[in-house]
């Protein structure tokens, strides 16, 4: 059999995809270096790391902005130096999660050596697998946090500190019982680690299958999402989108339930259902509207049934807002009591920041559940979405975000000065060249300015939608040179 290294160092024969993985690494290590020795005073190795995964996935080849899948080990390989630092880290903690209850041990030893006036340090010792316990968490641990403090107390003994042994034999008893309690313990916790494990994936599921991620296009239209609960480790709450293609063009919805968190989650389930049917049924977006209507109406009905006497049931509700962008990209939208979402364009050139904009200024319809809607609904408001601009749709969560101090989060600054573009065009790097975030980059921006701003702590869930119209401008089609046909040229020829 023939011998090779990890990355293709070998005499003899090397599988065809061993060797282009290894290869694909090394181009990418390569790149990222070169691309580390160019780059400008002051610009940070995040953004040249990004510049390398550009260059080395083979996205972005051309000006029209196509965009071919990556190649995951290239895509593992620019993100080598960071993924190494992490795994340093952990493989440190780990280390020192080890070494401190031999640190205890020794420091016990050392008080008891150099103590004098008869004070007894050595019943410390019974601690050590009790602090294994807490840094490591493994029975291992635990045993050898025992076998330091048996071996610290035989140190003390042979020294000759101890004369007495029944002292001696008392603290000894007391580290056996800690490391049985301890090894109990940390059994017990793997277990329920384990337990806890299970749960996670379990609801992950019912959560993704519930606000199911979305693709990266729909149609003509680059979509991107992102999403926080105001619940602690829950991944969804009281606020609701999606996006579908269907055959009267794409259409999304984003909405926000009353209340907030986990108590939200079956109105959400109730409102995402009818709009993923409705949307490929009705032909008008009026219809899909209706539908939303009586299925929110039939689900506060069985969820509040007659005599319900508390006092929320008169007040659930939803707001919504509806979109629908054609074939020939103009867009409808009918809003019921949603915040109007954000049209986005490039700033001045060369600034790398965008111009934001509310997209409208119409009166919207009440929200759902509150009243019964109009009669005649009004016409659908019409927005402006021409190629290369973007819309930002957004919950109230994510304006009305508070600090420490009660200072709104400033969302509109926030999204002009993302440094990405509608078509994610990244300050300095050339309006030429698209990278490969776009509204996916944009929505991250907003996401960990939420996170900054707050520290983790919301008060209600927030929820942003970016759709982005993809076709090219007409001014930025390059004809194809003209080919001569076969009989001019031999014509030519002749």
């Amino acid at each position: 059999m023939a011998h090779f290294g990890a990355c293709g160092a070998s005499t003899g024969y090397i599988h065809p995809i061993v060797w282009s993985k290894c290869g694909t690494w090394r181009a990418g290590r390569r790149q990222w270096r070169q691309s580390r020795d160019r780059r400008a005073p002051g610009e940070s190795n995040r953004s040249v790391a990004r510049e390398g995964a550009i260059a080395v996935n083979g996205i972005c080849t051309d000006k029209a902005g196509s965009t071919p899948a990556p190649s995951h080990a290239a895509a593992r390989a620019v993100g080598i130096p960071a993924a190494s630092r992490a795994r340093s880290r952990r493989r440190a903690r780990r280390v020192l999660a080890y070494a401190l209850p031999g640190l205890w041990a020794l420091a016990v030893l050392g008080w008891q050596c150099t103590t004098l006036g008869g004070l007894c340090f050595a019943p410390l010792l019974a601690a050590t697998p009790v602090i294994a316990c807490a840094c490591t968490g493994r029975r291992p641990g635990v045993l050898l946090g025992g076998s330091y403090a048996l071996l610290a107390l035989v140190a003390l003994a042979g020294a000759g500190l101890y004369e007495t042994p029944r002292r001696w034999v008392g603290i000894e008893a007391a580290i056996l019982i800690g490391v049985a309690a301890s090894y109990f313990a940390a059994g017990r916790r793997a277990r329920l680690k384990r337990e806890l494990l299970r749960a996670r994936r379990a609801a992950a599921a019912a959560q993704e299958a519930l606000l199911r991620p979305l693709p990266p296009s729909v149609g003509e239209l680059e979509v991107a999402a992102s999403h926080l609960s105001a619940t602690r480790g829950a991944a969804l709450g009281g606020d609701l989108y999606d996006v579908a293609a269907t055959p009267y063009g794409v259409r999304a919805v984003i909405g926000d339930v009353r209340g907030h968190g986990l108590a939200a989650v079956s109105t959400v389930a109730t409102l995402l259902g009818v709009f993923r049917e409705a949307a490929h049924d009705e032909a008008e977006l009026a219809g899909v509207l209706h539908r939303l209507d009586r299925g929110l109406s039939r689900h506060l009905r069985e969820r509040h049934p007659v005599g319900d006497e508390l006092p929320d049931a008169a007040e659930e509700f939803a707001t919504v807002l509806l979109l629908e962008v054609r074939d020939d990209g103009t867009a409808l939208a009918l809003n019921c009591g949603h915040p109007w979402p954000y049209r986005l364009r490039p700033g001045p050139a060369g600034s790398g920041m965008l111009r934001a904009q509310p997209a409208a200024e119409a009166e919207p319809m009440p929200p759902l559940g509150l009243f019964p809607l109009p009669a005649p609904l009004p016409r659908p408001t019409r927005l402006e979405l021409p190629p290369g601009d973007a819309l930002f749709l957004y919950t109230d969560g994510a304006e009305d975000a508070r600090d420490a101090a009660g200072r709104y989060f400033p969302l509109a600054r926030t999204l002009t000065r993302a440094g990405t573009g509608p078509g994610g065009v990244r300050a300095g790097a050339g309006a030429d060249r698209a990278a490969c975030g776009g509204p996916a980059a944009l929505a991250d921006s907003v996401r960990a300015g939420l996170l900054r701003h707050t520290r983790g702590r919301l008060s209600d869930d927030a929820a942003v939608l970016v759709l982005r119209n993809a076709r090219a401008p007409a001014s930025t089609a390059v004809a194809a040179p003209r080919q001569p046909v076969a009989g001019q040229a031999a014509g030519r020829r002749g």
